[in-house]
């Protein structure tokens, strides 16, 4: 990791973190369903995506409690899928950043429940922001909506599932990871942009660098699935290999996914240099995406 990344999350990890729990813990929720919720998000991460939206309103100068609340649902709705997605029915997983996944010690339905109130937590918590206008209210939950439903990462989710076994032509594992691992890092550098005011030029290279990191998140993840061991990766090491899963290094070999990983890596610095901000904590995040070890 960059020391630009780890000197921001340094900073301000701790006040995300806060928002998350307290978000949770100060509702009137049955009780066994709060411990569930505030399980699988207290098991804490790298918050890629709430920092990352953060780090846009960073580089526009913009004070990062403007994100707090727009951070905090992102990272509502990624807690849920995480639950969901080690579900016996999906990726039958007994492991998730190095504790047994939710499922596992609360039981199958209070799981299933427990990520069904984050996710509409997430979007209780914008409707009822006192931090944006009405206008940005609707604009978020419209963006979110999209990233995290049937067109976004719920979308990607059963495509990714559904080509377990076969053998995918590049431009349709790129669409599927587009949307199961792409939209909602899409959200947070949109949502960034938004509550910075950013200009239409700077929106759009945005949007192209926020692409480009969606296949990089990917490629990296499917890169560490080979070469990882589980106890550095904080999941079960060789899984998608196990379950036939279309993966970069299986279409392309190890060597070809670092190439595309490269060539992701390029994509998204030329898109932030095209609008001055090519050198910045933005490129730092890529660099760290591109880059990490879990």
């Amino acid at each position: 990791m960059s020391q630009d990344v780890k000197l921001f999350i340094q900073q301000h990890l701790q006040d995300i973190e806060q928002h998350l729990l307290a978000g949770i813990q100060q509702q009137s929720i049955t009780e066994t369903l709060k411990k569930s919720m505030l399980y699988s998000l207290e098991a804490g991460g790298k918050r890629v995506r709430p920092m990352l939206l953060l780090a846009v309103l960073e580089e526009f100068g913009q004070p990062l409690a403007r994100g707090y609340d727009a951070a905090c649902a992102l990272e509502y709705i990624h807690t849920y899928s995480l639950i969901h997605d080690d579900l016996p029915a999906m990726d039958d997983d007994e492991l998730r950043r190095g504790k047994p996944t939710n499922h596992v010690v609360f039981g199958e339905a209070t799981a299933i429940l427990a990520g069904d109130g984050l996710l509409t937590e997430a979007f209780r918590l914008l409707s009822h922001s006192t931090t944006y206008t009405d206008g940005e209210k609707i604009s978020l939950i419209r963006l979110l909506s999209e990233a995290a439903g049937a067109k976004g990462m719920v979308g990607g989710q059963l495509m990714d599932m559904e080509a377990e076994g076969s053998a995918v032509e590049l431009a349709h594992l790129q669409q599927i990871h587009a949307n199961k691992t792409g939209a909602l890092l899409q959200f947070s550098v949109q949502a960034g942009a938004l509550l910075s005011g950013a200009n239409e030029q700077q929106q759009q290279a945005l949007a192209e660098y926020a692409t480009a990191l969606g296949v990089l998140f990917q490629v990296q993840d499917d890169i560490l699935d080979v070469t990882a061991d589980s106890t550095i990766l904080g999941k079960t090491a060789g899984k998608d290999i196990a379950a036939n899963k279309s993966t970069y290094p299986a279409l392309l070999t190890l060597e070809g996914a670092v190439a595309e990983r490269t060539k992701y890596h390029q994509q998204a610095t030329e898109a932030l240099a095209s609008i001055g901000k090519g050198q910045g904590l933005l490129k730092s995040f890529a660099d760290y995406i591109t880059y990490r070890d879990n």
